[in-house]
Order: C-alpha cells, then sequence, then structure tokens
C-alpha cells in the first residue's frame, strides 16, 4: 500500500513510519521541517530511513498546492495519513493565526489535492483537546462538543468537521483519530514528560500548573501507532475515534513515578493554572475497540521507564558530567 504521511519527521511520524515499513508499505513522508521546534531533531528522527526500501521523503508544506499537486501527479496514493500540524494548547494562545493558518488552511489544501486526484482515504490525527472542560469521565465520541478551551483545540475540531462535510459532499472515506496525550522516545522536547525527566536530571525545578492534580489520560506512542495502522486498514465512511491510555494519572503522581525511575528528587515550582488547560482528560475506548481492535497494552509505568532508559542512552554524555 503506497501511504501519503504529512508530518512524517515529527514524534509520532517516525514512530508510525518504522512501523509501516517493517509491514512492507511504501511511506510517501511529507515534512516542511518547521521551527515549532528543533528542525535538527526533526532530521535525526527520519536518518535511520534514508536508504530503506519504500522510503521516500519530501520537503514541502501541505499549505502549496502546487507541492501537493506534483506529489499527487507522481505517485499513485492509497491512504493518507495526515499528522501534520501545529501542536499544545499554550503556543495557541499566543500564535492563534499560525495554527489557523497551518491546521486548517493546510488540511482544507490537503482535501482538495485528494479530491483532485480522487484519493478517497484519510486517517487524521485530532485531538483530546476538542472534548474542552467537562466535568464527566470517561470522554465519549458522542459528546456534544461546545466549550473548547484554546485555539488549537479549536482548529483541530474544524479539522474533523472539514473532513465529515468531504464525506458528506464527496464520499470520502475518513477516519478522525482524537489522541490523548501521546509519549514515548523522540517525544517533542516541549512537552511535559520530556521536560520533567530532563529537568530531574538537570537538577532544575519543575513547574507544576494548579495543584498538580490535573489529570491525564497519557497514551503511549507504540499504543497510538497500532491504532493509526489499524485505521488505515479499516477506513471507511466517516468516524471519530478515541485512542488513549484508559488511565488517567494525577499530575503529582506523574512527577513521583519519574522520580522513582530516575532517581532523582523533584523540585517543584508550582504555579496558577494556565488558560487553555483543562483539569481532566479520560478516553472512553468502546468504540475504538469495536472498530479498531484497540486496546492500550503499555502500562503507564512500563512506558515512562522506556522513555527514561530512552533518555539516558541518548544524553549519557551529559549525564556523566553531572
Amino acid at each position: 500500500m503506497n501511504i501519503l504521511l504529512t508530518g512524517g519527521a515529527g514524534f509520532i511520524g517516525t514512530h508510525l513510519t518504522k512501523k509501516l515499513l517493517d509491514e512492507g508499505h511504501i511511506v510517501l513522508a511529507v515534512d516542511n521541517f518547521g521551527s515549532n521546534y528543533d528542525p535538527a531533531l526533526k532530521r535525526r528522527n527520519v536518518a535511520p530511513f534514508e536508504g530503506r526500501p519504500g522510503y521516500y521523503l519530501f520537503e514541502g508544506d501541505i499549505r502549496e498546492s502546487s507541492f501537493l499537486h506534483l506529489l499527487f501527479g507522481t505517485y499513485a496514493i492509497d491512504v493518507v495519513v495526515h499528522l501534520a500540524g501545529l501542536a499544545g494548547v499554550r503556543p495557541s494562545l499566543q500564535q492563534p493565526a499560525s495554527y489557523f493558518d497551518t491546521n486548517v488552511t493546510g488540511t482544507v489544501t490537503l482535501l482538495q489535492t485528494m479530491r483532485d486526484f480522487k484519493v478517497s482515504k484519510i486517517v487524521f490525527a485530532s485531538s483530546s483537546s476538542v472534548y474542552g472542560e467537562r466535568n464527566e469521565i470517561p470522554f465519549r465520541e458522542t459528546d456534544r462538543i461546545e466549550e473548547l478551551a484554546s485555539p488549537y483545540a479549536i482548529s483541530k475540531r474544524t479539522g474533523e468537521m472539514l473532513l465529515q462535510n468531504y464525506h458528506q459532499l464527496f464520499g470520502l472515506n475518513a477516519y478522525c483519530l482524537r489522541f490523548f496525550t501521546v509519549y514515548g522516545p523522540n517525544q517533542r522536547p516541549d512537552m511535559a514528560i520530556s521536560r520533567f525527566i530532563q529537568r530531574l536530571f538537570d537538577g532544575e525545578r519543575i513547574q507544576l500548573f494548579g495543584n498538580g492534580q490535573s489529570l491525564r489520560d497519557y497514551t503511549y506512542v507504540n499504543d497510538i501507532v497500532a491504532g493509526i495502522v489499524r485505521a488505515i486498514e479499516r477506513v471507511n465512511g466517516f468516524e471519530i475515534i478515541n485512542l488513549g491510555g484508559a488511565r488517567p494519572v494525577a499530575l503529582i503522581d506523574l512527577v513521583r513515578k519519574l522520580e522513582q525511575y530516575t532517581g532523582r528528587k523533584a523540585r517543584l515550582d508550582y504555579r496558577p493554572e494556565q488558560p487553555g488547560d483543562v483539569s481532566q482528560t479520560a478516553a472512553d475506548l468502546t468504540k475504538a475497540a469495536h472498530l479498531l481492535g484497540y486496546q492500550p497494552r503499555v502500562s503507564l509505568e512500563e512506558g515512562l521507564q522506556r522513555m527514561v532508559n530512552w533518555f539516558q542512552a541518548e544524553h549519557t554524555s551529559l549525564l556523566e558530567e553531572k
């Protein structure tokens, strides 16, 4: 199968690339190597795939119609996996225009190109942030979406609505996967777990916003990848599907686990709650199990230990100096 993968040099994208190549698929990876975080990290992410049979990397922007038309006109594409976009709640409060330009305009341009070239299947990376602040857990795909808390959440919800519209108007087959706080090796350095591990080893203070009791449904990247692969295989019609870890944990408890696995004591710096943050996330996985056979297999404890081990292997000389 020929799979066009946008955001192919990112954290989830490179984990997915390895899985798809291992299964014998052709991966047409697209990335603009933008500066939302260090482009050198993204280039390091894709370096292991250079020269692998079936892997092709294209540097370009999904907002550029001419770039996409050249790509779609050159290769026969069976399915698109759309991971590209700006991520993160707090940065979207400072750069809302950039988020809408990349996440909405980019998605529209991609969908129109798919229509032009009669490519009818897409798997889209959405986010648990679309649920906003709510008291009832777990979050179900049938929940009403009313009070989105950030421009990032709005941009992702808009993406879902666009795919639904293209399904209704043009018969597009689209699965929107709502990811719940994905973590693992090569995670973006601005994400909480990456920052916490770095600061534990550096002996720097860890900032906790609020009282440390906010709940997050953390999902190990291998489980997310397994869900995406099943979606690629089964995408038909239009569906919104949660992919989570199904075991929310309080932020302070996450830090305590990282203390245990790093052997370092955290220096905590409590800060006021941040605009755009929500108090809890928790995924109902009933639909994912039914449609995708999805079941998270990596516990938070195992996943955090793997991530700490990876960090230590990547930063051996730095840690020795400390």
